[in-house]
């Protein structure tokens, strides 16, 4: 009785065993194809990003390394050989952009318009934005928007008045003019990204320098102003950015051909040379007003990039 008994208690659990080894290794088995299926997708998905982003860098620093390399050819050799290495390092079409182009001078008012006006947008929109973003009164939310609604006004639609208005003031023509229209054309976007970045400061540092006995003002621009740098920096770049490149408000606001600012004298440089062709000259300059840029662009990249992921980050 037992011999009998026993193996069909072993073989019965013997068929138990075997039928859930199976069963697993069934279920482990329907599971592990997705995993590397998912891996496949990842892979293919960035293999995608990563040729985009090298087509797209090919399409940015293609022309500009083709402008460099021009400027420093001939004019024979820019239409002989176009795509080719320059022979020698020739600075006379720097020289002639800088001298005889009167690049110097339009560099010199593009330096005094973009730097009034950002230091002068940079601290209104500062103090706007911490106002707005730290201060609940009635309006708070209407005098926002109106910021937020100035960045979609096209500024094309206000040419027209805005001429006969700075006509009226007598700043046609004028430096401290065209500041005032930079000021006013970049403070709605600055208001926008700092108040959202001020919203991300602790308020336990503001209110602490309060208890101790510090103003307002005094909290603003010694505890609250250091802390907003990284901000301050990027939209301060963005703005550089804007008013470096700006043709149409100096064009219909400035019409002194000695107040002109860098996009119109590259204008003019390319307009007016009828069928003698400085074609190293125009490369030159459009270089030597890219360079500012590139530099202020490189050397605050990380601020940049710490500036626009702070608000995420927190």
């Amino acid at each position: 009785m037992k011999t009998t008994d026993t193996p069909p208690s072993g073989s019965s659990s013997g068929t138990d065993d075997t039928s859930k080894v199976p069963a697993q290794r069934t279920g482990t088995g329907s599971k592990a194809p997705s995993a590397p299926a998912k891996r496949g997708e990842g892979q293919v998905l960035n293999v995608f990003s990563h040729g985009m982003l090298v087509v797209w860098a090919i399409m940015v620093v293609l022309p500009l390394f083709w402008a460099v390399m021009s400027s420093f050819k001939t004019d024979t050799d820019i239409f002989n050989t176009p795509w080719s290495l320059p022979s020698s390092l020739s600075f006379d079409a720097w020289g002639r952009a800088w001298s005889q182009a009167h690049m110097s001078e339009y560099f010199l008012n593009t330096i005094l318009v973009v730097g009034g006006s950002l230091v002068g947008t940079l601290v209104l929109g500062s103090m706007a934005a911490y106002v707005l973003a730290r201060f609940e009164f009635p309006g708070n939310r209407f005098i926002y928007f109106l910021f937020v609604g100035g960045m979609s006004f096209p500024i094309m639609l206000a040419l027209v008045p805005l001429f006969f208005v700075m006509d009226n003031m007598g700043l046609l023509n004028t430096i401290h003019g065209l500041i005032l229209v930079y000021i006013a054309y970049s403070l709605p976007f600055t208001v926008f990204f700092l108040t959202s970045f001020f919203r991300t400061l602790p308020t336990s540092v503001a209110e602490a320098s309060i208890i101790d006995g510090a103003s307002h003002t005094r909290t603003f621009f010694q505890v609250m102003l250091p802390m907003a740098k990284p901000g301050l920096i990027s939209v301060g770049i963005f703005n550089f950015l804007g008013q470096w490149n700006q043709y149409m408000l100096p064009t219909v606001l400035n019409t002194d051909p000695e107040k002109r600012v860098l996009a119109q004298g590259l204008v003019e440089l390319a307009s007016s040379q009828g069928y003698k062709g400085d074609y190293s000259g125009l490369f030159a300059g459009l270089v030597i007003a890219m360079l500012p840029v590139l530099a202020a662009y490189i050397i605050f990249q990380r601020q940049v990039v710490s500036g626009l992921t702070a608000g995420a980050l927190k």
